[in-house]
C-alpha cells in the first residue's frame, strides 16, 4: 500500500527512532503510523504470539486492523539489547503489554525480536516475532556483564 511521504518522514534515522515510533503506533492505535514503520517488501513478516506467521504488508496490516479495532494495543519496550550492523539493527526487547478483559487490568510480559533494515526511505522492520514472557524477564538484572579479555 503507498504511504504519505509525510509518514515516512516522521520516522528518524535511526532504528531506534523506527522502533519509537511502532511503539507509539501501537498506543495510539494509529495504523498509518504503524505502517510507515514497516519495509516496503513482500518478504516481512510478524508474529504474534501463538499467532500464525503473518507474510507481507497486506496480512500484517490486516492483523494490526483487527488488533486496533478492538482498542489500543498498551505495549511499552521495558529493556533493549541490540545488534547494531551498517545496514541492518536486530532489537531483543521485553515488552509489559496491558489487556483490558471482561474481569479489569491485566499485565503480561512479551519477547519481541524486532530486525530492521536501512533502506532508502531509512530504517524499516522487516520483522517482527513476539512471543509470551515470564515475570522474571521484565525485571532488570543489575550484574556487570563480564570481562572478556
Amino acid at each position: 500500500m503507498p504511504r504519505s511521504r509525510a509518514s515516512a518522514a516522521t520516522l528518524g534515522g535511526s532504528s531506534d527512532e523506527t522502533e519509537a515510533a511502532f511503539y507509539e503506533a501501537l498506543q495510539r492505535g494509529d495504523i498509518e503510523l504503524l505502517m510507515s514503520c514497516w519495509a516496503e517488501d513482500d518478504d516481512i513478516i510478524c508474529v504474534h504470539p501463538g499467532g500464525p506467521r503473518l507474510l507481507g504488508a497486506g496480512a500484517i496490516r490486516t492483523a494490526f486492523e483487527a488488533m486496533f479495532s478492538h482498542g489500543t494495543v498498551r505495549a511499552r519496550p521495558l529493556q533493549v539489547h541490540r545488534v547494531v550492523a551498517l545496514t541492518s539493527a536486530v532489537h531483543s526487547v521485553v515488552e509489559q503489554v496491558e489487556v483490558m478483559l471482561p474481569d479489569g487490568l491485566h499485565q503480561a510480559v512479551v519477547l519481541a525480536t524486532n530486525v530492521y533494515h536501512k533502506t532508502p526511505e531509512g530504517w524499516r522492520l522487516v520483522a517482527h516475532h513476539a512471543s509470551p514472557g515470564v515475570a522474571p524477564d521484565a525485571q532488570v538484572v543489575d550484574a556487570q556483564r563480564p570481562v572478556l579479555h
